[in-house]
This record gives structure tokens, sequence and C-alpha cells, in this order.
């Protein structure tokens, strides 16, 4: 998903969530909300959208998802592990069939773990359970918010088929 360009995946997961009458509910970071954007911009999304948020701070993950430091013992953030945590939990406070979660830093700069700009988790909870990580070795924060939405929504669509993808992506 790319400005300019189809919403495919959003509108293929969609079709796939109605016609099994599942849900989703979506925790993004980096994306800065273009999943949640591309997920709802669908017509009928109510039947199977459920709610999402953009978790950016640990005050955020602690009101929005109710996570606490005690929940993230040995767990950091940009990483499939954190991802897949944030996917869990936006299912269970949902409750929903699927959870979508993506972690990581957009840029210009890397995070304060020591990862790259250009660095993404992504994880799904549900049915069908994956995690990947994507680097784009790309400075451009803009650029790289695109390619975190369009990278989570096609691992979303894979899981939802029933396919899993290799654990690390590029």
């Amino acid at each position: 998903m790319i400005p300019g360009t189809s919403n495919r995946p959003a509108a293929a997961i969609a079709a796939q969530l109605a016609a099994r009458g599942e849900t989703l509910a979506v925790a993004e970071s980096s994306a800065g909300g273009l999943i949640n954007a591309a997920l709802v911009a669908v017509p009928g999304a109510s039947a199977w959208y459920l709610g999402g948020a953009i978790i950016y701070t640990p005050k955020g993950r602690g009101a929005l998802l109710g996570l606490s430091k005690e929940d993230l013992v040995n767990v950091r953030s940009a990483t499939e592990a954190f991802a897949l945590i944030l996917a869990r939990r936006a299912r269970e406070k949902l409750g929903a069939t699927w959870g979508l979660g993506e972690t990581g830093a957009s840029g210009p700069t890397g995070n304060r773990y020591g990862d790259a700009p250009g660095h993404a988790c992504i994880a799904v909870a549900g049915p069908v359970q994956a995690a990947i990580t994507v680097e784009t070795g790309s400075a451009e924060r803009e650029a790289n918010m695109w390619i975190f939405a369009s990278r989570a929504l096609l691992l979303l669509e894979q899981c939802i088929r029933g396919q899993t993808p290799n654990s690390r992506s590029t």
C-alpha cells in the first residue's frame, strides 16, 4: 500500500473476514495509523473491523492495552516477540478473531535499542500465528511507514488464507 496504489490487500482481508464472520483488532506503532486507515477505508469495515490503536509510548501501552512492565519482562520493543504481544493484547481486549501488531523504527534515525531506521516487526495472532521482521535499509520515515503498513496487511492476508510465511522478511 503506497500512495496512489490500490488497497487490494485490505479489500482481500475484508472479503475473507466478512465471508467467515471473523473480526480484527490492530495495535500499531511505527506505521503511525496507516494500517488502521487502510482497513477502515474498505466499505463495510464495521462488519469485521473492531478497532485499533497507535501504541507509540509506554504510557499508551498501559492506557490503551493495559500492558505493564511486568507483562514485558525480558521483551523489548521493536521485536517480533513484542509485536506478538501487541497482536495478542489487541485481539484479547476487543474480543477479535484476529489481532495484528506492528512495532519498529520509521526513521530518520534508529531507535534507542539499536535498530536502524526502516526496521519493523509485525505479528498476527489468531487461528494462524506468525511474525516477521522487515528491514528496508532506508531512513525515509514516510516511505518506511507505508512499507510497514503494506507488509502488515500482506502478512495478515497470508495468515487469514492459512499460509505461514517465513519468520524473517525484507
